[in-house]
């Protein structure tokens, strides 16, 4: 039961309200004493609990003496709760991811080192969240778990054009990782190219980021420890380096016509 409480309250309901909530769900219908007797709610709260679980719309109530509340079905309750607060949720992203890329915008040096595999592929994440348009990527090696995140968020962002160059393999843990396969396999678009031990991400040739690491002395391992991030928000940089790209994947698709 302690687990529905705090989910309850999770929700925005209080201790008593919930304890009250999840006696009715087991009682279906009761008098004010019985649930207060059940749900351990002192009888001076009870009525002004239940009061407020009727104007919350989780129970409702019949006139007579005594008064009888009877429960709301949990799946209505809380699928109406539920698809409450995601609406909120979205619009609480909507206002502040404005608020956020507005002081972007205002920072003087847009520029910024990201250490640590996690934030880096965390970024990356955003980046792509981010994107109006477009996202291109140059992809010379990929940390554990990295491909398999970065196919998520580009298939939930049809609405993209992506365009990705990469290396045909990459190792991870001594494992060999077919990078092209994995995109291919879901449907994104991505081409062999010779690739350097460097990974890039352009969103919308305004937003971009560099990643860079050391590698074991066989070449084949990243070293996650070194990894670091050039997260770079200087539209001309980004755009030069998206026409720079866009130059490469011209010439790699005339050169795959004539073969």
């Amino acid at each position: 039961m302690d687990e529905n409480i705090e989910t309850l309250k999770g929700i925005g309901l209080t201790m008593y309200e919930a304890q009250a909530y999840i006696t009715l769900t087991s009682l279906i219908s009761s008098n004010a004493a019985e649930i207060a007797e059940n749900a351990d709610i002192p009888r001076s709260k009870i009525y002004d609990v239940l009061k407020k679980l009727v104007k919350k719309n989780f129970i409702d109530v019949e006139d007579g003496r005594p008064l009888t509340y009877n429960v709301k079905s949990p799946v209505e309750v809380l699928s109406r709760e539920k698809e409450r607060l995601n609406t909120e949720i979205d619009d609480t992203i909507t206002r502040l991811t404005y608020i956020y890329e507005n002081g972007m915008s205002q920072v003087q040096a847009p520029i910024w080192r990201i250490y640590g595999v996690e934030k880096i592929i965390a970024q990356e994440l955003e980046i792509i969240k981010r994107a109006k348009s477009s996202i291109n990527m140059r992809i010379g090696f990929l940390f554990e778990n990295e491909g398999e995140a970065l196919v998520k968020a580009l298939k939930n962002r049809s609405d993209l054009r992506i365009n990705i160059l990469a290396s045909p393999i990459c190792y991870i843990n001594d494992e060999k990782f077919n990078i092209i396969e994995l995109f291919k396999e879901n449907d994104i678009n991505i081409q062999k190219a010779d690739i350097p031990f460097v990974k890039l991400i352009i969103s919308d040739s305004k937003e971009m980021m560099h990643t860079y690491t050391k590698f074991s002395e066989d070449k084949r391992n990243v070293i996650p420890e070194t990894a670091i991030g050039i997260w770079n928000k200087y539209e001309d940089i980004a755009k030069n380096y998206d026409d720079r790209f866009m130059n490469q994947l011209k010439k790699l698709k005339k050169k795959n016509k004539k073969n």
